[in-house]
């Protein structure tokens, strides 16, 4: 064992990890089983050198959150082969609740699965919190709710998916007044790349440490149908080099909308509401693989501007699925109106509303042009700065931002921007009802 140490040891001192398992024999493998500081790859293991923020920028599947659970995981019990420090007071971000849980958590590769059955903690879920045997505690917050970071104090954090938070500045900035214990707090930044203003200034910041891993990095452990399937249709795809090799890209020029205008347009909250309308986009089938349905609300100001409030889209088994959503967002934002595209479901779409929700005030529309030219008005209402953004709306803007004459890359469905497209155009570019003011 002492020479199968120095082995693994001097691997990965020199940055080559990735090699171990070509060279080690399979009575080794087997005596490395769990010992995650020799296994895992050079840019899953905590960067050398005094940094306060690690940030970790991977492809889909690359082992991120592997990576951040056996970070977390080293600070609570301590890791000779990983060096990490310790830490008893950590805070678990996600961006909902519901990901702290079931990615950070309890995911397949999650904190409950890289401890041992003895040193498991048990996690709390009225507290929402995780507590080992020996009393470090790591504390579950959602992105969505910034100022419940105000009170509470830390040694170190774990912020998963980033790129993807609604409110990524003001939680951050959150987060960096609740890390006020230690010596040294630091902060593991797990995601997946998109060009977010907070995202690029991390990496400039000094005391950021920057690991950089692509899916094809992880390939070892993926399904091998996955590997073939996703580079046969995203390879050498503007999709595919964001997704999969971690880049962070720049505008595409081909289409309709640029990220500096909708970043222009971005609010923290919306004003006094005359109309709210959720626009739905269904699925032409509820097969296996089918698209996603579009779901987007959006409000009037009186101030004359439109807002997106949310993006509710789902991919649902069955029709009242998707519309068990949208009549969930119709209810939360008290909207006047709920209008669907009725091209691919015809009358069925609203006997599926009805039979959710027989109370909503329901429009069927129509499209008799292409999804291109029904987007342009929209997208020049964008131009025009007469919309406005609440908050981040990650997939819906990767979207927006990726939308080309031909669609999307990999020949996906624009079922966001569909939604979008109508919601906009019900509020924006059709005759104005009688206003009622609504507050939300």
């Amino acid at each position: 064992m002492r020479r199968l140490r120095a082995t693994c040891r001097a691997y990965a001192d020199a940055g080559r990890t990735d090699e171990l398992l070509k060279v080690l024999r399979p009575r080794d493998k087997a005596a490395l089983a769990g010992r995650w500081g020799f296994m895992a790859h050079a840019e899953q293991r905590p960067p050398a050198g005094d940094w306060s923020v690690w940030l970790m920028i991977a492809g889909r599947g690359a082992g991120k959150t592997r990576a951040g659970a056996e970070w977390v995981r080293a600070l609570a019990l301590g890791d000779p082969d990983l060096p990490a420090g310790r830490a008893r007071r950590i805070a678990l971000i996600g961006q909902t609740h519901h990901d702290v849980r079931q990615v950070m958590i309890e995911g397949v590769s999650g904190l409950a699965a890289v401890h041992r059955p003895d040193q498991r903690p048990v996690y709390e879920p009225t507290n929402r919190r995780l507590v080992w045997p020996g009393g470090v505690v790591a504390q579950g917050f959602s992105a969505e709710e910034p100022d419940s970071l105000r009170g509470p104090q830390f040694e170190a954090a774990w912020c998963d998916e980033l790129a993807k938070w609604r409110y990524p500045e003001e939680t951050w900035d959150m987060l960096q007044f609740a890390l006020r214990l230690g010596t040294r707090p630091r902060v593991l930044v797990t995601t997946t790349p998109r060009p977010l203003k907070l995202l690029r200034r991390l990496i400039e910041m000094p005391g950021t440490a920057v690991s950089r891993a692509t899916t094809f990095d992880n390939r070892e452990n993926l399904a091998d149908g996955f590997v073939a399937g996703i580079e046969a249709r995203y390879g050498g795809t503007r999709l595919g080099r964001q997704e999969l090799e971690a880049e962070i890209l720049t505008d595409n020029p081909r289409a309709l909308w640029r990220r500096a205008a909708i970043e222009a347009a971005r609010v923290d909250r919306a004003p006094e509401l005359s109309r709210i309308v959720v626009a739905v986009d269904p699925p032409a089938s509820s097969r296996a693989g089918a698209d996603c349905c579009g779901i987007v609300c959006a409000g009037r100001g009186t101030d004359g501007l439109a807002y997106v409030l949310a993006d509710a889209t789902v991919r649902a088994a069955a029709p009242t699925g998707w519309a068990r959503a949208a009549a969930a967002v119709y209810h939360r934002f008290a909207a006047d109106r709920l209008v669907a595209e009725v091209n691919q479901g015809g009358e069925m779409v609203e006997a599926v509303m009805r039979q959710v929700d027989p109370q909503i005030a329901y429009r069927g529309v129509r499209a008799r042009r292409g999804k291109w030219l029904r987007a342009e008005p929209v997208a020049a209402l964008y131009e025009q700065r007469r919309v406005r953004h609440v908050g981040a709306l990650p997939e819906l803007e990767d979207e927006m931002c990726e939308f080309e004459p031909n669609g999307l890359a990999g020949g996906r469905s624009p079922d966001r921007v569909d939604a979008l497209v109508w919601a906009l155009g019900e509020l924006m570019l059709r005759p104005l009802p009688e206003p009622r003011v609504r507050m939300v």
